[in-house]
């Protein structure tokens, strides 16, 4: 069975459309970012998110079917996150993908954003695994990292999943986030730590890891803290903003790699997934490939950030599957992945 699906993302700040073969295949993948409309702010604006995929959504829509050199007939499903994220932001693309899907008669799949991540890993971009070899990965544990989010998931199948734990407080992105803000390194702040970490000694500074009561779960605001009292401490002259960096950024790293690596032994897992934006980080990626006893796989840094192709591939399985969404689909800002 061969299926080409239209698929639209817009969760956050990123207005993305892309058309993807078989769950697999790229065939576009389109990303208006506004990340330099947000650096001012620091942080996301969710109203100025909003207006600003009403203007992007249906050009951006239009440049990936060109780019796929498709037209709406060659189509069978549209696709389009409809949570977890920002209720303004998904809004216009639920909207739009209802628009598009009444319009020309077409199944509507309503994905989660989170699965999207987790299935960045079956599109062909940079996949270190042939697709073959992906249908024998279960079970997995997944690491699922980004600015809203920090989850670790065993998956013993396809759709098949069982949330180990999750953030308490702060996400792993939003702690590289606000720690960039304290030390003035722009944003977004996962990319802005990296690059001030390269020139940085990790060892400079030994900032806390949090305990929690369940194994799995995260907790990343007492690090927050730590760095916010170690910058009042220190002063604005002469801030060691570089090893600092370092020394935040090998914190959340070791948190992540090692619960993962617990929950792989617990588990009997046969692979390590990474996915999310945080899963960009070079650093995590290095540590979780060295110090894991299986297999690790993440995409390309492209496919890591928010991307309407990711959606497309959680999508493909579930209409595969004969699964559909309603008309009345609406977006659920909390939506959970289990």
């Amino acid at each position: 069975m061969t299926d080409l699906i239209l698929s639209i993302e817009t969760s956050c700040d990123e207005t993305a459309a892309a058309v993807i073969q078989d769950g697999c295949r790229i065939l576009s993948n389109v990303v208006a970012s506004q990340a330099e409309m947000h650096a001012k702010y620091g942080g996301v604006f969710p109203e100025v998110a909003s207006r600003e995929h009403v203007l992007k959504i249906i050009p951006v829509i239009h440049e990936a079917m060109d780019a796929a050199n498709v037209t709406w007939r060659d189509l069978n499903a549209i696709a389009v996150t409809h949570g977890p994220g920002l209720a303004g932001s998904l809004l216009v693309g639920v909207n739009a993908a209802k628009g598009i899907a009444l319009g020309q008669n077409l199944p509507l799949l309503g994905t989660n954003h989170l699965e999207g991540h987790i299935y960045a890993n079956w599109l062909d971009a940079g996949l270190p695994y042939v697709q073959p070899e992906m249908e024998n990965v279960f079970p997995l544990v997944a690491l699922v990292a980004s600015g809203g989010h920090s989850s670790l998931v065993l998956m013993r199948g396809h759709g098949e999943y069982v949330e180990l734990g999750h953030t308490i407080d702060d996400a792993a992105g939003e702690a590289f986030d606000k720690i960039a803000r304290l030390l003035h390194l722009g944003y977004p702040g996962g990319p802005a730590i990296q690059r001030a970490a390269e020139n940085g000694d990790a060892s400079a500074f030994k900032l806390p890891r949090a305990h929690t009561k369940r194994p799995y779960d995260f907790s990343f605001s007492g690090l927050k803290t730590a760095v916010l009292n170690l910058t009042k401490k220190l002063g604005t002259q002469n801030l060691p903003v570089h090893d600092i960096a370092a020394s935040a950024q090998v914190a959340i790293v070791d948190i992540l790699v090692k619960k993962t690596i617990l929950a792989v032994k617990e588990f009997e897992a046969k692979y390590v997934l990474l996915a999310g934006g945080v899963a960009a980080n070079k650093s995590l990626r290095a540590e979780m490939s060295a110090r894991a006893s299986r297999p690790v796989i993440f995409p390309p840094p492209k496919l890591c950030v928010d991307n309407a192709a990711m959606i497309a591939a959680a999508a493909s399985r579930h209409y595969r599957a004969g699964e559909t969404s309603a008309w009345d689909l609406d977006v659920v800002p909390n939506l959970k992945l289990v």
